[in-house]
């Protein structure tokens, strides 16, 4: 018997996995961006403006995706 129950995650769930998304791509971002380049102050410039752009939509894509049921399962 499957269940009509829907799971949809709170603005502040998906507010914290973004922010916690920009830390980890922070990082990778300005680690490559240092190994290529060895320059410090454009590596951290670069990497944090990337990581603005792409935690906008990063918090987009997750609420555009929390409308859709696809995949998911309450399990009790």
């Amino acid at each position: 018997m499957e269940s009509n129950i829907k799971i949809h995650e709170h603005h502040h769930r998906t507010l914290f996995k973004s922010i916690t998304w920009f830390i980890v791509g922070f990082l990778v971002t300005f680690g490559v961006l240092m190994f290529f380049t060895n320059d410090f102050t454009m590596s951290i410039v670069d990497a944090a403006l990337i990581q603005v752009i792409k935690i906008m939509f990063f918090y987009i894509h997750e609420r555009i995706w929390n409308k859709f049921s696809i995949g998911q399962v309450v399990r009790r």
